[in-house]
This record gives structure tokens, sequence and C-alpha cells, in this order.
């Protein structure tokens, strides 16, 4: 009839079963493809959030993609599984077998419904592709919407705990402002702060429900997600709250003493609840990694401090200076007292560490002595070495064994050396008291 068939030359069999191996590992990674796009979480977000603008029309057209997405890739499977079941009907393909693969597997065997619920309709009920260029549609779709979904995420994983961030700072530099009289109303900075509060709480919800308004496309990139948050409105609001706390720095130059001194006294109590929380880390690591020995129980930090301090920071605000003054003398040498206290909390919790990590020095000093004489492999030394070095290096690790371990070492060194015996020497809590 002199018609061209579409599909080409009948395929012979090896070339049947190698388009077979290609489509089914296509298949297998469209399918992993669509279950990772199916599970990410900005697709998640997407569908769960209340969405306004652009994101709302892309989304909406992503959806009907990805629904289009499913429908392709259901027909792709049923084509797929057909094209396997004919080949597996006999071991050698009969011509027609082979023409009828030939068929399915490069023809336009594959009938979808024209927009298979995905929008895009083109006025026919059916669309006909190829498995390659169904494989090829499905690509595009997916890209498309891994584009969407990755971008969206993208601006959500960026720019709202940025705004959050600055809105905390905000809110710090708001009650550092009103403690020093920059009020709205009653000063310049006092009003820029309402109106960034304004703008950060519009910009959060906005970057919430359209996210994609907020994207910046990378120029030339085609991969999806290919670009950056646009950062511009919180750049803006960053600098106009860092113009605000220079002009509440000046305002505080004005009081600079006591605020200075208060400074001072909170990072004095800060730094000793820093410490105080290093010794009861320490402490924990101390009872899991040492046996046998006492470790001082590491108290809190004292609350009376802090009370007087919030009262030190009141007489401030309300200009009590007769107070204050006695107020900061007393509490400036308390804070420097608990310091020191934290300190010693400490270094007590610690020691254990420390006379281990000693142990351990002597116990390398010796061996690398012994290497240099040439007898690091006495079997004598190299028993008492290891076990020196096993207790020494597991937890919990005892430390009065592991000295004696240690000793025995250095003992049996020093015959072999032709070196008078090592001085006995004090246990780990007697060298703590001596070192006390």
């Amino acid at each position: 009839m002199g018609v061209t068939d579409p599909a080409g030359p009948v395929m012979d069999r090896d070339e049947v079963d190698r388009a077979l191996a290609r489509l089914g590992a296509e298949h297998e990674a469209i399918e992993t493809s669509l279950l990772a796009l199916q599970d990410h979480a900005g697709r998640r977000l997407l569908e769960g959030a209340e969405l306004t603008g652009v994101t709302r029309e892309r989304w909406a057209a992503a959806e009907a993609s990805i629904t289009l997405l499913w429908a392709y890739f259901d027909a792709y499977t049923a084509a797929l599984r057909s094209a396997r079941d004919i080949r597996a009907r006999r071991r050698w393909s009969s011509r027609e077998d082979l023409a009828e693969l030939t068929e399915l597997l490069r023809g336009e065997s594959v009938t979808v419904p024209d927009g298979a619920g995905g929008g895009g309709h083109t006025g026919r009920l059916s669309e006909g592709f190829s498995l390659t260029a169904l494989v090829d549609r499905m690509n595009e779709l997916y890209a498309s919407s891994l584009d969407l979904v990755v971008t969206a995420d993208a601006v959500w994983s960026a720019l709202p705990a940025r705004i959050d961030l600055l809105a905390a700072e905000l809110q710090r530099t708001r009650k550092l402002a009103h403690s020093v009289g920059v009020r709205p109303g009653e000063h310049p900075a006092g009003d820029d702060l309402e109106r960034i509060t304004r703008t950060l709480t519009g910009l959060r919800e906005q970057v919430v429900s359209d996210p994609l308004a907020f994207w910046v496309p990378a120029e030339g990139s085609s991969a999806p997600g290919g670009g950056r948050p646009d950062t511009t409105v919180y750049d803006r609001e960053a600098r106009a709250l860092e113009d605000v706390r220079r002009e509440i720095d000046a305002v505080l130059t004005v009081r600079q003493d006591a605020e200075t001194r208060l400074i001072r006294l909170r990072d004095l109590l800060s730094r000793a609840d820093r410490t105080l929380a290093e010794a009861r880390t320490a402490r924990g690591e101390v009872l899991a990694k040492i046996a046998a020995t006492e470790v001082p129980v590491v108290s809190g930090p004292p609350t009376a401090l802090q009370e007087q301090l919030a009262t030190a920071a009141e007489h401030r605000r309300h200009a009590r200076w007769h107070r204050l003054s006695p107020l900061l003398e007393s509490l400036e040498q308390k804070a420097e007292d608990e310091l020191l206290r934290a300190r010693e909390s400490l270094t007590a919790v610690t020691a254990p560490l420390a006379v281990r990590a000693e142990l351990r020095g002597r116990l390398d000093a010796y061996r690398a002595k012994v290497a240099r004489h040439g007898l690091a492999e006495d079997p004598l030394l190299v028993e008492r070495y290891d076990a020196a070095r096993r207790m020494l290096w597991s937890a919990p690790c005892d430390l009065r064994v592991a000295e004696q371990a240690v000793l025995r070492y250095q003992q049996a060194a020093a015959e072999q050396l032709g070196t008078p015996g090592v001085p006995p020497q004090g246990g780990p809590e007697d060298r703590r008291s001596e070192s006390s």
C-alpha cells in the first residue's frame, strides 16, 4: 500500500533483548525518581501549605503534571509488561512474535488519554507514543515538576529561618531600646523598629505562602533548583536593624559607665555558668571513663546573683544611680568569686583525666626510651606495656591499677637498661593532694 512501517525493520531476538533490558533499566530509574519526588519534603510542604500568587498557579500546574506523569508511567509499565510477556512465550521467538515486539518497542504503541487528567488537551481523545518518546516526555514533566519542588523547598529552607533569627534579634533590640528610652513616637530609632517589625512579619507570611516569588533563577542553568533565594528585602531590613543598633549604642554611651559594668557582670556570670556546665559535662565523662575514684559534685549557678543583677538593671533603667553604685560594687566581687569557684570546680572534676593523661605520657616516654636502646621487642617489656596500655585506654579506667601497671613497666625497663630502680611513687590521690 506504499505505507512505511513506523516501527521500521523487524528486530531480531538480540535486538529485542537489548531493548527490553534498556527499557527495564529506564523503568526502574523512572520509578525510583517518581517515588523520590512523591516523598520529597518540598512536595509535602507544597501540598499542605496555603499557597498564593505565582506559587499557587505553578503548583496547580505541577500537580497536574505529576498526575500525568503517573498515568504515563502506568502506561509505560503496561507496555513493557506486555513486551516481556510476548518475549517469554518461547525461548526462540517466532517471526510473528518479533514483529509484534518490534511494534511494541519501536512503534507508537502506547496510547494514553489526551492530557490523562493533567490538562494540556490537544482536542484528541487519546495520544500515541513510542516507548522512547514516552520516556522523553516523562523526563520533561519530571524535570519541570522537580524544579518547582526543589525551588520551593530551597526558599523555605533558607529564608524563614533567617527571618526568624533576624526577628529574634529584633525583639532583643526592641527590649534594649525600650530600656534606654528609645520608644516609638519618642525617638526615630523606635519608629524604625516598629517599621522593621511590620516588614519582617509580612515578609515571612509572603515567603511561606508564595516561595517562588522569592527565587532568582541561575542564568544559563537548566538543572532543577538552579538559582538562589532572593534576599533583597531581608538584607535591607537587616541593614536597617544594624543602623538602629548603632543608634541605640549612641544612647547607651550616655550611661556608659553603669551599662559597661552591667555587661561585664553578665559576662562574668555567663562564663561562670558555662564553666559549671562544662564541669557537669566533664563529671559525667570522668564517671564514665575513670573507675574507683571520687569525683566532686558540681553545684548549680547561684540564683541570688542573677536576681541581684536583675535588680541592678532595674535601677539603671529608672536612673536610680544612688542605689545602683553600691550594688554594682558588691556584685562585681561576688561575680569574680563565682567565676573562680566554677574554675576550681572544673579543675577538681577533671583531675582524674589529667592523671590518666600523665600516666599515658609517662608510659609512652619509657617505651620510646626502650626503643632507642633496641629493646622494643623484649617479651617482658612488650607484655607489661600492652597490659598498662589496655588499662589506660579502656573505659572505665582504674587509675590505681593502671599506675601500678605503668610502674611495673618502668621497673622492668630500668632493669633491662641497667639503670637504678624506679623509685616508688604515690597513687593518683596522693599526687593530687601534693599538687594542691
